[in-house]
């Protein structure tokens, strides 16, 4: 099979950020999302194949990835996908535990000791000469099965996967408070378009409020 014929996840990101667009302050704090919002994110990742984050989260968050919000079986658990192109993924990170399946997507080069130690615990897919080819990527997990995908990135990991045109739908918790900050992040981070034009769109498919927070669920409008 060519890669040309190669489907490739349905990617839904999903994120939650205050009224000015931070999903995180410059020291890293990140609660925002109300008791039911993280009902909804937890019930999205028992829907999906897969759930992938970058390095940046693993490394802050230390995060378990699996749905544990409300009774779940570990057949609900969807595969966790680390993006991690030096493989810097501490071994002792619960992302890591038995509790379900991980694939850590590594580069040409990520070091060849910490890989193996890595390989113990996790499946290690090296994809791509100095980063993660994050397309290349996609082929791979299409080829495993994964149909969907939950990207619960950090900013500079969900502007790669939505200006490389790997996004499908973007679902966003807006809350009602406004946190400020030069240096907070933002839902997308990169360098950016010069001119409005060439933004990616999104057409708006439902709305909703959730407690106090307001849902927005886009579909990408393909580039």
């Amino acid at each position: 099979m060519t890669t040309e014929n190669i489907k490739k996840p349905y990617v839904i990101l999903n994120c939650a950020m205050t009224l000015d667009g931070k999903i995180a302050t410059k020291t890293g704090s990140s609660e925002i999302s109300g008791k039911m919002d993280l009902l909804r994110v937890h019930e999205l990742r028992k829907e999906v194949d897969a759930i992938m984050v970058g390095i940046n989260t693993v490394l802050a968050d230390d995060p378990k990835l699996t749905v544990h919000k409300f009774q779940a079986s570990p057949e609900d658990y969807p595969l966790r996908v680390v993006i991690d192109s030096k493989a810097r993924t501490p071994l002792f990170s619960r992302v890591l535990n038995s509790d379900a399946p991980t694939i850590i997507a590594v580069s040409e080069i990520a070091d060849s000791e910490k890989i193996e130690k890595l390989g113990e615990k996790a499946e290690v897919i090296v994809c791509g000469k100095n980063h993660v080819d994050l397309d290349l990527l996609m082929e791979k997990l299409a080829l495993k099965g994964v149909k969907t995908l939950m990207l619960e990135g950090g900013s500079t990991l969900n502007y790669s996967m939505i200006i490389g045109d790997l996004v499908s739908e973007v679902r966003v918790c807006i809350a009602p408070m406004i946190a400020g900050g030069k240096e907070a992040k933002t839902l997308a981070d990169g360098d950016g378009v010069q001119y409005m034009k060439d933004a990616v769109k999104l057409k708006l498919k439902k709305s909703y409020n959730l407690e106090e927070d307001l849902i927005l669920e886009y579909q990408v409008i393909s580039q």
